[in-house]
């Protein structure tokens, strides 16, 4: 058995789970968790998620999550968990790039956030849901996944709630200043109850890349000074928590990639162009990035980890989106190029995302993805040895 391999969190969920996840993507009259809105929801959900669980501990996985069955969405749901936001649904969703890598492909559209109250985030759902993890999973290790604050905090602030008669935060500083209130009462409740590892997802680095064609930030008549005003804003929020997390005990790690919603993502940008500000200043103690393909750009980019010696790096070098098994001559290779960089034992391995950041998932199939969850326990059994 190895450790070395490791899922960023997301599987695909049963049939009988995205039954009751489809009415809740179509309607906004309800109230989060939905429980009380769907009957028989959350037998169906907390027995899937034993179910989940038991396979993943039968699969080797050495850190397992619930895989995220509790969610609709990677982000939405920890939001809509805090008091003071209300969910409804958007005239548009999210728009990703489709397989032709220029038409765009909207996302489900309950993404509308409105601010109704100063956040709190106590009391949250999520730290019912982590307990339930815990005791299915028994004494296997567990992490949680939720949206990094400054991922929260660019789609509020560039939203319509900031500012106006009734907004409750007037200005960016003040909705920051709330964000982080609200994510430190979360982070404290969840060391409260024997959490050990938060897992924080971030998928707007990339947008600071000035190699990323599907960015705002890149072009003509950009002010380079105020995107990395903005950029630094980011670093400091999340710092400002993991700073929090780790005083409380906790390992803070965290997860990025350039979208994943069907198979699709949501654009370019290299490591290379953004590594001085997002890999070596954010003081996270395990990085999980995407490598899957060109877009992440040379391996290089991890020379900036030289200076952290105690960080880990989670190389996202297998694609969670396709149906078939992963090129595992391409994995070893760019491994071998990682280790040049960084020491070999500060290295691990993993999808570049999960396999359904999103409830419907990603186009492949529950076998399919426990073969490639295989696959990427076998090339790291063989190529770090059983580490467990």
């Amino acid at each position: 058995m190895t450790d070395k391999f490791q899922i960023v969190g997301s599987l695909l969920r049963p049939d009988e789970l995205l039954k009751y996840k489809t009415q809740i993507e179509h309607n906004d009259d309800i109230q989060y968790p939905f429980y009380e809105n769907y009957e028989g929801y959350e037998k169906c959900e907390t027995e899937a998620i034993k179910q989940v669980v038991a396979k993943e501990i039968e699969h080797n996985l050495s850190v397992v999550t619930d895989g995220e069955f509790s969610k609709s969405m990677w982000h939405l749901d920890f939001v809509w968990g805090f008091g003071g936001v209300k969910r409804y649904i958007a005239d548009h969703g999210y728009f990703f790039r489709d397989v032709d890598g220029t038409s765009k492909y909207e996302t489900r559209k309950d993404i509308g956030l409105r601010i109704t109250d100063k956040l709190s985030g106590k009391n949250h759902h999520f730290i019912q849901l982590f307990q339930q993890l815990q005791d299915t999973a028994g004494e296997q290790q567990t992490k949680l996944c939720v949206p990094s604050p400054s991922h929260i905090f660019g789609e509020l602030s560039w939203s319509d709630n900031i500012g106006g008669t009734d907004a409750v935060y007037q200005n960016i500083q003040e909705l920051k200043e709330g964000l982080v209130i609200a994510y430190k009462e979360f982070v404290e409740e969840f060391a409260a109850v024997g959490g050990k590892i938060l897992q924080f997802d971030d998928c707007l680095w990339e947008l600071f890349a000035d190699d990323n064609p599907n960015s705002p930030f890149t072009g003509e008549n950009i002010n380079q000074d105020e995107v990395k005003g903005l950029a630094t804003e980011f670093i400091d929020i999340n710092n400002t928590v993991i700073d929090f997390g780790h005083s409380l005990g906790l390992k803070m790690w965290t997860h990025n990639c350039r979208g994943n919603y069907d198979s699709r993502n949501m654009g370019g940008g290299s490591y290379a162009k953004i590594a001085n500000l997002f890999l070596k200043q954010l003081k996270y103690d395990r990085f999980f990035l995407e490598w899957d393909d060109d877009r992440a750009g040379s391996i290089e980019a991890l020379e900036v980890f030289k200076e952290r010696p105690e960080t880990e790096i989670v190389l996202g070098l297998l694609s969670s989106k396709t149906s078939t098994l992963d090129d595992e001559a391409r994995v070893v290779r760019l491994l071998d190029e990682a280790s040049k960089i960084i020491d070999k034992d500060r290295l691990l391995l993993s999808h570049q995302c999960g396999f359904a950041s999103c409830d419907g998932g990603n186009e492949l199939s529950e076998a399919q993805q426990w073969a490639k969850i295989d696959q990427g326990q076998k090339i790291a059994k063989q190529y770090w040895g059983s580490t467990v």
